[in-house]
């Protein structure tokens, strides 16, 4: 779509499985085009895309009744992977549960919004998706290739140390008693 007001229009007019709104377009911006689609009533799953990485963006984009949140540069698979998890949410009724808990950590994959002990914590997106897959996995052994290929991909340097940072920024937002090191084999989340 080459402009906003005309697909706040054919979101209302048409029968759409799913939107995926860029926050660019011209005429009007895609935030108000978001909110456009769901004054209407429209419940269909929005998938934002966007250059603007900072929180606020992402915070406004949620609270206009976003469904998922995407910074450019990603990569193809990754998008396509969060539209099949929104159409499956779609056809599920939107019966599934979205939010993982481990504790008095919960992470919400509609407002990918992760808390502890109630305290909101501001994670970025490679945090985001580390932390869940380990709730995904809890009490799991979970070796540095199963959590590089899951979070980076397969084209990701095997010998880099990526991983152990990000675990390390983790520990440092959620409690270093969270994630156990399994010496010569991985990581834990500790459920």
């Amino acid at each position: 779509m080459a402009d906003g007001r005309v697909a706040a229009t054919l979101a209302r007019d048409t029968d759409f499985d799913l939107l995926i709104l860029d926050l660019g377009l011209p005429g009007q911006h895609g935030l108000d085009t978001l909110r456009d689609v769901r004054r209407r009533g429209e419940r269909l799953p929005v998938i934002i895309l966007t250059a603007d990485a900072a929180v606020e963006s992402t915070v406004a984009g949620f609270d206009g009744g976003a469904d998922d949140y995407l910074t450019k540069p990603f990569r193809f698979e990754e998008l396509l992977a969060r539209v099949r998890r929104r159409l499956r949410t779609t056809e599920d009724g939107g019966g599934s549960s979205t939010v993982m808990v481990a504790g008095d950590l919960e992470l919400d994959l509609l407002t990918r919004r992760v808390t502890v002990s109630g305290q909101v914590a501001d994670l970025t997106a490679r945090e985001f998706s580390l932390l869940e897959v380990f709730l995904r996995h809890p009490d799991q052994v979970l070796s540095r290739q199963q959590l590089l290929s899951h979070v980076w991909g397969y084209d990701f340097d095997p010998e880099s140390n990526i991983v152990d940072v990000y675990v390390r920024y983790l520990r440092r937002k959620l409690g270093a008693e969270r994630i156990e090191t399994v010496r010569g084999a991985g990581y834990r989340l500790v459920a």
